[in-house]
């Protein structure tokens, strides 16, 4: 069925669908940002793509200046059929994408998510705001280029009376989703970390780390 509606877009758009592919069993289509609301309509209206299922964003940032950094993608599912397409497009650094939230309300939050995780901004959101990261926070952490080294929060701590609270972060633990320098903070550790991170600092294995999976399982005993 899946097929079936990609078919259906090439009819109505033509030209208009770039590209299309159905890597690992995913149907999908590559339009123009400037047909994005267009083709999320007749999706919904003319091919019943009554659940939205997610709106998210990948940075490439090595395609600039060629390409446009960015792209956005839709996954979209029928009801009835249980068809599932994936519409995606191309943005620039810098430029905007008409929302889609007047055509699935669900994509109002996660067109706000991909604007405070990406920088993207959403043309027409009736409520653009961080929506996981707090307002004073600067940049976009979820962006290729965004500092491993900058520390976060970026405010002030505050001391309340007769409140017994956490320190403030120090500055490996504001950094960005954890990315540490795993291999100079455990140097001459004897720690239990996870079996990717042991295996490259001679660390010890985390209990719940399969032998069997590195080949150092003992043989069974033998049946008498």
């Amino acid at each position: 069925m899946s097929k079936a509606v990609i078919s259906k877009l090439q009819s109505e758009f033509g030209d208009g669908i770039l590209e299309k592919n159905a890597f690992r069993g995913d149907d999908e289509v590559r339009i123009a940002a400037s047909d994005w609301v267009k083709v999320a309509t007749y999706l919904r209206d003319e091919q019943g793509m009554d659940h939205f299922i997610d709106l998210t964003a990948i940075d490439y940032p090595e395609r600039e200046p060629e390409e446009p950094r960015f792209d956005v993608t839709v996954s979209l599912r029928n009801h009835d059929t249980s068809a599932r397409v994936r519409v995606r497009t191309r943005v620039e650094d810098g430029a905007s994408l008409p929302t889609l939230s007047t055509v699935w309300s669900g994509a109002n939050w996660a067109e706000r998510e991909v604007w405070d995780m990406f920088g993207i901004p959403f043309e027409g959101h009736p409520d653009l705001r961080r929506i996981l990261m707090y307002d004073q926070f600067e940049g976009h952490p979820l962006r290729k280029d965004y500092p491993i080294q900058r520390a976060q929060p970026l405010v002030a701590y505050r001391d309340v009376p007769r409140v017994a609270k956490l320190a403030p972060f120090g500055v490996e633990e504001g950094q960005p989703f954890a990315r540490i320098d795993w291999a100079a903070r455990l140097d001459g550790a004897d720690a239990q970390v996870s079996p990717s991170i042991a295996l490259q600092s001679g660390q010890r294995r985390a209990l719940s780390d399969s032998d069997i999976h590195h080949g150092d399982a003992v043989a069974p005993a033998s049946e008498e």
